[in-house]
Order: structure tokens, then sequence, then C-alpha cells
């Protein structure tokens, strides 16, 4: 957008990594994105070429096949030409940056042997499970058990809203290990395709993202072994609280260049649809929408491009990302709706972006923590 400053947050390597990006999504995902909507996954082998591509890992040493950088630019721009494309099926920064923290930081050596070298090839697709049917943004009320057995323990429990649930062949999963502990009783327990008692329930039917396979997880007397345990027993709540900032500050990057995508959209629409022998543009009511969110999302910008840079410094507190993520999903919610009004009857019909991004960016303001979570983490800064 040309009311935009000139963005300094990305160098040259940034950029031609835009470029394989923005090839691979032309390529691999545009065509066959609405089928995968029609069958409500996409297809395993897009993972495969998501990892020739070198977009699976950018985390990850080198040793294991990754890019081998932690700088998150480079996740923040995949996680951009996604959002401008509108493929909201291909689940990459849940398996990079959601999932993929908690394996390199957290996994032993022999563990980081065992998955790495998959996790990067698309060989191994995750997922992370914590969501209950009877606790959604409170991680404390889990119920999902997993009881020492000696070797290994004994899971029991379920999950629902699981993103990538269906293809995940490795599911890190949030579980009770000492019954009276509450938030530090709970620990990270690493679940592989094909265990004894894991069985896979329906792939949910939503109302938007219709090609990202979102399900629920049973885990009837699942044994896992005691060598994948993540990290220390009963630390899961600090460790989930250390990684939701990244979690929060992706979400919001990808609402405000999903955000600015679909202001560009409408604003060549409005310039070539005419109404009562004039184009829409002309119309100052029209004009001062568009003046409204363009501003908005110029704002928004400037802060979302701050929190990234403090993020690479490794300075981006929980309460920043907060603020981060409330107000660009929020935006992103508010933008959408108005350009779709702009649009008229046309933006009703599901062939048009707008209808589509209208469905798809619903979710945004509630997974990763509801807007109303964002906000009492923010007054409790503020207020105590």
């Amino acid at each position: 957008m040309a009311v935009t400053f000139r963005r300094d947050l990305y160098g040259p390597d940034h950029e031609a990594f835009r470029d394989t990006v923005r090839a691979f999504l032309a390529k691999e995902v545009a065509p066959h994105h609405q089928s995968w909507e029609r069958n409500g996954v996409v297809d395993r082998e897009v993972w495969y070429s998501a990892g020739r591509q070198g977009l699976l890992g950018p985390a990850v040493d080198q040793e294991y096949g990754g890019g081998g950088s932690d700088d998150f630019r480079y996740s923040a721009v995949l996680i951009e030409e996604f959002a401008r494309a509108g493929a909201s099926g291909l689940a990459l920064s849940l398996h990079n940056d959601i999932v993929g923290p908690y394996l390199t930081r957290l996994a032993t050596e022999e563990q980081k042997r065992r998955w790495l070298p998959g996790f990067v090839s698309g060989d191994i697709v995750t997922a992370i499970a914590m969501t209950e049917p009877g606790a959604g943004s409170d991680l404390q009320g889990i119920r999902t058990t997993a009881t020492d057995r000696g070797d290994h323990y004994l899971l029991n429990g379920s999950k629902t809203f699981i993103s990538n649930g269906i293809l995940a062949d490795l599911v890190v999963v949030v579980a009770r290990t000492t019954p009276e502990g509450g938030s530090a009783g709970q620990s990270l327990l690493v679940v592989e395709r094909g265990a004894d008692g894991f069985e896979r329930g329906r792939n949910l039917a939503k109302i938007g993202q219709q090609a990202q396979d979102t399900a629920e997880l049973f885990f009837n007397d699942v044994r896992v072994p005691k060598e994948n345990l993540l990290g220390e027993e009963n630390r899961a709540f600090t460790y989930l609280m250390g990684n939701l900032a990244q979690e929060r500050l992706a979400i919001a990057v990808g609402a405000a260049a999903a955000t600015e995508e679909i202001l560009d959209i409408t604003t060549r629409y409005v310039k070539e649809r005419e109404a009562f022998g004039r184009p829409l543009a002309k119309l100052q009511h029209v004009r001062f929408e568009i003046a409204e969110m363009a501003t908005e999302a110029a704002v928004t910008r400037t802060f979302l491009d701050r929190c990234v840079t403090e993020h690479v410094a490794g300075r981006l507190d929980p309460v920043h990302a907060s603020m981060a993520k409330w107000w660009a999903t929020e935006l992103q919610k508010r933008v959408v709706d108005r350009c779709l009004q702009l649009h008229g009857g046309y933006g009703y019909m599901s062939e048009y972006r707008v209808a589509r991004a209208f469905l798809d960016g619903r979710i945004q303001t509630i997974y990763g923590g509801t807007t109303e979570i964002m906000k009492e983490i923010i007054g409790r800064s503020l207020l105590g």
C-alpha cells in the first residue's frame, strides 16, 4: 500500500526467500487449493514439496537438515505470503513456529535425531494437542492424564480443534502427570502415528479454512515410552507460556498481511465498479471508508514490524505479543467485513476472494488465545 512507510524489517536474503515462497505458492498451492477445500485436507505430497523447497524447519539446525537460522523474519515472510495468497489449508506456520520450538529447544539429542530430519523433509507432519472439549483457553483445566507405569506413561483423554489432526505423524500432547499439581503437574508427551489406542475422530466441519484438517483426537490407554517425554516432567505449563508470545505474534503477522491484501483488492474493485454512472471510488463515503482502513492498516503494520524486531532481538514480552494479537486480528475481522460490504452482492459470492477471506479469517480472534484473554493479560499487567 502506498500509504505504508518503507519497511526496513527485511534484508536481501529475506526478500530472496520471499521469491521462493511466492514461486512455491504459485506452483504447488494455488492450482490445488479448491480441490483441497472440497476434500477437507491438503494432499500429503505438498508437504514433501515444501520440504524440498526449504520451507520447513528454518530454525532447525543444519545438522538435521534445517535452515539453521533462528531469525523469525524468515517465518514472518512465509506467513505474510501465505496470508496474501489466501492459502489457509497448508499449516506450515503451525509446524514451524508453534510445534518447532518445542522440538528444537526441549528435545534430547536422541529425540532430535529421531524426529527433526523428517520434520524438515515433510516426512513428519506435526500437531500440538492442548485444547479439550471442556477446556479451551484454560490450560489449567486440562483433564487428559498420563499415569507413570515405570518405563512408559499410560495416556488417557481427548483433544479437539487440533489443526493438522488428520495428517499429523507426531503430536505433542499436553497431559496431566501429577493429579494434585494443578498447572505445575502437566507434561508434554510425544505421540506418534500408529500408537495403539491413539485414534482420530472427525475431520471437523468448519465455516472457514476448509482445506485445513482440524480433528478430534482420542487417547485410550496409549503407552507412551518415557523416551517420548519432551523436556522435564511437570514443566509443560512453563514451556507453553514461554512459546505463546511467538505463536501470538505469528497469528498477528498473518492478520496484518491478510488485512493489507483484502484492502488492496477492494481498492482496485471500487475503482473499477460503477454505480449510478460513475466508479464507486468517486463517492465520498467510499473514499472515507478506504482512508480509514488504510490508516488503521498502516498504523498496525508499524507496530507489528516493531514487534517482530523485538522478537528477533529476544525482547518481545507476552504483553506486547498479546497487544499485537488482539489488535491485528480484530482489525482483520473489521476490515474484511467492511470490504465485503463495499463489494455489495458480489462480496457474498464465494468465488470472490473477499467472501473467502471473511470466512477464513473469522477464527483469528479465537485461536491462539481469544481477544478477551489477550485483553485480560494486558489489563493484569497494567492493573495487577
